[in-house]
């Protein structure tokens, strides 16, 4: 702490860490774009890639679905495989989140808004 200050020299300091931490959110936010996370549906049958962020960026079909009188069941499957995608990205992003925010003595409870 600097002498003479009085809590200004913790204020300075949290300060730094507060400037530091956006700066890492930022990156975080850069590299969540960039990770994947591929979410399954009927055995594999219907695969659903997206990015961490959640945003839904490749869907894989197998041929083998595709029957007329199964319409129902394909649409069900590509739902199932979209949704746990989504999830997959919420809970990477949130494992990534928690990494970065760690050492920082907040409440365990604590979420950042994004």
């Amino acid at each position: 702490m600097l002498k003479g200050l009085g809590g200004l020299g913790d204020m300075a300091g949290m300060m730094k860490k507060a400037q530091k931490m956006q700066s890492d959110m930022a990156e975080l936010q850069e590299k969540l774009s960039e990770m994947t996370v591929m979410g399954e549906s009927g055995a594999g049958l219907v695969k659903a890639t997206a990015t961490a962020k959640g945003q839904l960026i490749g869907l894989d079909i197998d041929p083998s679905i595709f029957h007329p009188d199964e319409k129902e069941v394909v649409e069900d499957l590509i739902l199932a495989a979209i949704k746990d995608a989504q999830a997959k990205a919420s809970l990477r992003a949130e494992t990534e989140m928690q990494k970065l925010t760690e050492g920082l003595g907040l409440p365990a409870d604590f979420k950042l808004p994004f």
